[in-house]
């Protein structure tokens, strides 16, 4: 079953034209990558997902409910790191967030601290656990590693991995560090110039000479 699936999605600003024809889908319970440049239109894509932007035409179709943790994380910063949480569990019956912290739980000693005193991987965790107050079948993941130092960020990447292991959450993570990216997912599309321009398994794409030249730093030689 597709959790999401885009169609010939254009997306213009004005007369420029930031999604030229993109098609794409994320599978329940999978994870599913969307890599490439800055400028790409990878950003754009996600808030179309989240009916942030109005296609110029093409179709957008979530199945269950979305939760976007946005590029920047975008928190209160001068509410505490619970009421951030309970912000993000607005259309919730419940904005108790319990679960959350059982599923990140370093968040319980900074429960009490103001958001925007927070390290940035700490607000990465802060802006994740929001999303997750949704309760979301489906979770777009914007530019998980920006600026975090990699030991954060591998941090951040188990708790995604187990998230979508435990709980079967659909993952659609937009990156620009596309060895994080597809070594998480398996699956990925590359967005250049508002087009995918390719697509397919994590592992065939990173042997892609075009893709890992671009993106990988050069061919994924593979162990003997």
């Amino acid at each position: 079953m597709s959790m999401v699936r885009v169609r010939d999605l254009v997306v213009r600003y004005g007369s420029a034209t930031a999604l030229d024809g993109v098609s794409l889908t994320v599978g329940s319970g999978e994870m599913v990558a969307l890599v490439g440049p800055n400028g790409a239109g990878k950003s754009t894509l996600v808030n179309a997902l989240s009916g942030v932007v109005r296609p110029a035409s093409g179709t957008v179709r979530v199945a269950g409910r979305l939760a976007h943790v946005p590029e920047g994380r975008r928190l209160f910063p001068d509410l505490t790191v619970e009421d951030n949480l309970r912000l993000g569990g607005w259309r919730s019956r419940s904005r108790d967030p319990a679960e959350v912290y059982e599923l990140l739980p370093a968040l319980v000693r900074l429960r009490s601290r103001r958001a925007g005193s927070l390290s940035g991987g700490e607000q990465q965790m802060v802006a994740v656990g929001r999303a997750l107050m949704a309760r979301p079948e489906v979770i777009a993941v914007d530019e998980l590693s920006l600026g975090l130092a990699p030991m954060v960020v591998a941090g951040l990447a188990r708790h995604l991995a187990a998230l979508n292991a435990g709980r079967g959450t659909a993952v659609l993570l937009i990156e620009q560090n596309a060895r994080l990216a597809f070594r998480l997912c398996s699956r990925a599309y590359v967005l250049e110039a508002g087009r995918v321009v390719a697509e397919g398994p994590c592992a065939e794409l990173a042997r892609s000479p075009r893709v890992a030249d671009a993106y990988l730093g050069g061919p994924v030689r593979e162990a003997p």
